[in-house]
């Protein structure tokens, strides 16, 4: 069950986990991720987290932000990135992809759930979950909540009040000078008319991010819910805990056309007791690992743990003992 585990937030400029560093959840100081692509700031904010660092806060002052408190935000993945070379908006992307198939795990009304998703988050999601590597990408320039066109001046922007106590907040829209480029590529204001117009292939192809300007994104929504381990959409829960098969939660911003990836975000389960007390993974213990790729004991210890028959053993086990104590009547 979800309290036997505890989450890990990593993120690296490739998808090895070996190189990955721990994310410092609701922290207001961004994690640099250098890579040939691009330098990207990120920051990872989850709602009532109770996940590694153990001393990480448990919320954000973020999520007191009028729009997220209406909302009821639960996460957000918020990146600040400037390219090293173009990319055609048609070719980056931004979602989710598995080492591994899921097409066997996945649980019924997932078909009811993904066209949820599509409604609600992210009309631009496509992607294939029965392949060998599934995936679900959407284009990146449709898909973030949030879109800010910066300059191509470094350090052009001034931090705020606000991201001074919860790290980098972006508004849709950007500087003076990423409005004019907005208005000279035809690109709209709003979210809503900008999202539906990168929804668009021919849109899409004919705009570049710009290599050397500053972007600053936003990714969140009030549906995936990291402490029950569940997707809760409207009129729709799906239980992820009841048919998760080991492997963990991956995000990623990737050159599709390439295949090269600009960052990579996971979001991984940890049995609690293989963590140490300071918060430690403990030695020779890996994270995101299918359980049919692990050795039988190993697997057979994560189904117990996550379908809580551990637990259901130990007041079994209270139960018999209750049953085999002695009446008074029985003793001489």
């Amino acid at each position: 069950m979800a309290h036997n585990y505890i989450l890990q937030v990593t993120a690296g400029h490739e998808y090895d986990a070996k190189t990955h560093r721990v994310v410092p959840v609701n922290s207001s100081n961004p994690m640099t991720i250098e890579s040939d692509l691009a330098t990207t700031d990120l920051n990872v904010r989850i709602q009532d987290y109770r996940g590694l660092p153990l001393n990480s806060p448990k919320t954000s002052p973020y999520f007191s932000l009028p729009l997220h408190a209406k909302n009821k935000d639960a996460y957000s993945i918020t990146f600040r990135f400037r390219l090293k070379q173009d990319i055609n908006a048609n070719d980056l992307v931004f979602g989710n992809d598995f080492d591994h198939p899921i097409r066997d795990r996945l649980p019924p009304g997932f078909g009811t759930a993904f066209r949820i998703v599509k409604w609600v988050v992210d009309p631009g999601l496509d992607g294939d979950v029965y392949a060998d590597e599934p995936y679900l990408y959407g284009p990146a320039a449709s898909s973030v909540n949030t879109l800010h066109i910066g300059s191509k001046t470094e350090g052009a922007e001034d931090k705020t009040e606000e991201e001074d106590e919860a790290g980098m907040i972006f508004e849709e829209g950007g500087s003076e000078e990423g409005l004019e480029i907005r208005r000279e590529t035809g690109v709209p204001e709003t979210e809503a008319a900008r999202k539906k117009y990168f929804l668009n292939e021919t849109n899409r192809k004919a705009w570049d991010w710009e290599a050397g300007r500053t972007y600053g994104c936003d990714f969140f929504n009030p549906y995936l819910d990291f402490n029950d381990f569940a997707l809760r959409l409207p009129g729709f829960t799906l239980p992820i805990m009841k048919y998760w098969d080991g492997q963990g939660l991956r995000y990623v911003l990737k050159n599709r056309a390439t295949n090269k990836v600009l960052f990579v975000v996971c979001f991984t389960l940890y049995l609690k007791e293989d963590i140490d007390a300071d918060g430690n993974v403990k030695p020779g213990v890996v994270g995101g690992i299918p359980f049919d790729k692990m050795d039988k004991e190993l697997a057979e210890k994560h189904q117990r743990k996550k379908n809580g028959e551990d637990e259901e053993d130990e007041d079994e086990d209270e139960e018999d003992e209750e049953k085999v104590s002695p009446r008074d009547d029985d003793i001489d």
